[in-house]
């Protein structure tokens, strides 16, 4: 078994392994999943294989607690998604959450809960200094799971067409929720988890 992160009261978060490739193929492949990511489009076995996998299992070989982190159920050891806190693409001195799932778990709480989990980590066992989390303007869903961790709007900026390629001005708005290590802990220390 792939070494865990951490345990929440229905998640376990553990690393990623090429096994996974065909659990990633799966999510990927649903145009809901990817609605709000790639404006709908899939990604192919072969990128998966090739380069997200790859890039995905080099983040544990730091040692900070960064990275991507398989979502399955404690109850089963379903695969249900997943959850990153990374540097963030855009301020490489931030983390940046993100997290994406079946659609079939969508609505049961399960990305607040990691999310919440994986900022309390972020902030109380690695220290860093500021977590972020963005998502287009239109999803709504994600936006409310990152004000449920704590996070605060920030901005509003637009996605530049390398990030999300295809898309129109509009269809590339987003926002940005940040926290600061400091405040949060002032307001809700581990009580989240």
């Amino acid at each position: 078994m792939a070494p865990i992160l951490l345990n929440t009261s229905r998640l376990r978060l553990r690393r990623f392994t090429m096994a996974d490739a065909d659990r990633l193929v799966a999510l990927d492949s649903d145009s809901d999943v990817m609605r709000y990511i790639t404006l709908g489009q899939p990604t192919s076995r072969d990128v998966i294989i090739t380069r997200v996998l790859p890039t995905w299992l080099k983040f544990y070989e730091s040692e900070l607690r960064i990275g991507f982190w398989a979502a399955e159920l404690l109850a089963n050891a379903e695969f249900i998604g997943w959850f990153h806190l990374r540097p963030d693409r855009f301020e490489p001195e931030q983390q940046e959450l993100g997290y994406r799932f079946f659609k079939q778990h969508w609505g049961h709480g399960y990305a607040s809960e990691g999310a919440r989990a994986l900022v309390d980590d972020g902030f109380q066992v690695s220290k860093f200094d500021v977590i972020t989390a963005r998502a287009l303007s239109g999803n709504a869903a994600s936006h409310n799971v990152m004000r449920k961790c704590g996070l605060k709007f920030e901005c509003e900026f637009v996605y530049p067409e390398y990030v999300l390629r295809g898309g129109n001005e509009e269809q590339r708005r987003a926002v940005k929720y940040s926290a600061k290590r400091a405040e949060w802990l002032a307001t809700f220390g581990s009580r989240l988890c």
